[in-house]
């Protein structure tokens, strides 16, 4: 069985696994190769698959849908991080949001700005249409 996880801006992995396991909004996904075809919303949370070798692999994965068709399993989500073990894997999700977090924050605080811009100019504006009346 062929295991492709996708986010919006690239490939993350095309590989052969086992066996794959995901965390859909109906509870815990196991599939394996002789799996019927299948379709499930995934929620964020973590995405195991077991390769050729028995070799177990963790993925972090965000909202997103699992594809069953054929020998192809498709995963897109809306991001992925890959990682060795559960504790590498938190560490580098938790620095993931805090990146993300941070420009967040910067985008809103922008956002404000420019609000706080647009509303002094029409309050401007207002004022020069009171004044000629």
């Amino acid at each position: 069985m062929r295991l492709r996880v996708q986010v919006p801006t690239e490939r993350l992995l095309e590989e052969d696994v086992g066996k794959v396991v995901a965390e859909g909004v109906e509870g815990s996904i196991g599939i394996l190769p002789r799996h019927i075809d299948y379709v499930a919303v995934l929620v964020p949370g973590i995405l195991t698959f077991e390769e050729p070798d028995g070799g177990e692999r963790l993925l972090a994965v965000d909202r997103g849908v699992l594809v069953k068709r054929g020998d192809l399993v498709t995963v897109s989500v809306r991001d992925a991080v890959r990682g060795e073990d559960l504790a590498t894997l938190r560490q580098t999700v938790r620095e993931r949001f805090e990146k993300i977090d941070q420009r967040e924050r910067g985008a809103r605080s922008a956002l404000a700005q420019l609000e706080a811009r647009f509303i002094r100019h029409f309050l401007q504006q207002a004022e020069g249409l009171r004044g000629r009346g």
